[in-house]
């Protein structure tokens, strides 16, 4: 019996297990078609698979005083409930002067995150972006330890182009929003064994663990399968979600979570 094993997404190593498109014009690895609403594309990109620092991409940087050379010294304002490492040491008028500042033992510590390294190749970034607060926003299968399958989810503001999407809809439930499955496909030679929708369901699992009450898939009718990174209308129902929007080209398919 073949030993299935399914990783998150969260670090260079994860990220290696990520499987081949059946498709070789497309890559999961370097795709930003659900990230970018206007310019994202599926197409394999091999440069975006080398470390870089592309961090001042994906997130805007606020200019602070010290962008500005005419601006005072900036001075950061005195918090006794701020982490240690952030917070002044007081000093002890008593204390030898070789003795270290006493610290607070009551205030808070910041425990560590998991984030993903700046310099890391320009997609596991992107996956990377809600880690410390979301969790993960893709998982990997493995079959005897061989990578198979792919499936990229996560809240829907994570991805601008599901929002403009479900924006067409006015007629879709508001409150609560739901998570959306952006992406799943299996490899060519491990088609219909059932494979994909065992992701969608440990998805779905993981997402009802996290607080999200529905999901959704935006899929395009009519594509080929190889060429879609949302699969079919098709395969959403048989994983046992609701077609809500029947558009001939974009319906809406959704699942609400126990």
């Amino acid at each position: 019996m073949a030993a299935i094993r399914i990783v998150d997404v969260t670090d260079e190593a994860s990220f290696g297990l990520v499987p081949p498109c059946a498709d070789p014009r497309f890559d999961h690895r370097t795709c930003d078609y659900w990230e970018d609403a206007d310019r994202g594309s599926k197409s394999s990109r091999p440069g975006w698979l080398k470390a870089s620092d592309t961090s001042g991409q994906l997130a805007s940087r606020k200019p602070s005083l010290a962008d500005n050379p005419f601006a005072p010294a900036e001075r950061k304002a005195f918090n006794p409930f701020a982490p240690a490492e952030d917070r002044p040491r007081f000093a002890d008028p008593f204390a030898d002067e070789d003795e270290a500042p006493i610290d607070n033992p009551f205030a808070p510590r910041r425990q560590a995150r998991p984030s993903v390294a700046g310099d890391a190749p320009r997609k596991l970034q992107m996956l990377g972006r809600g880690l410390a607060v979301f969790g993960s926003y893709a998982k990997a299968m493995l079959v005897d330890e061989e990578p198979v399958g792919y499936v990229q989810f996560g809240p829907l503001s994570a991805y601008p182009r599901a929002l403009r999407l479900r924006e067409l809809y006015p007629q879709l439930p508001e409150s609560p929003l739901p998570a959306v499955i952006t992406c799943i496909a299996t490899v060519a030679e491990s088609r219909h064994q059932g494979y994909a929708l065992r992701l969608v369901e440990a998805v779905c699992e993981d997402l009802a663990a996290r607080g999200f009450a529905a999901i959704e898939a935006y899929p395009e009718a009519g594509a080929d399968p190889d060429a879609t990174s949302a699969a079919t209308p098709e395969f959403w129902l048989r994983a046992r979600f609701t077609l809500v929007i029947d558009d001939e080209r974009f319906p809406v398919l959704r699942r609400e979570l126990d």
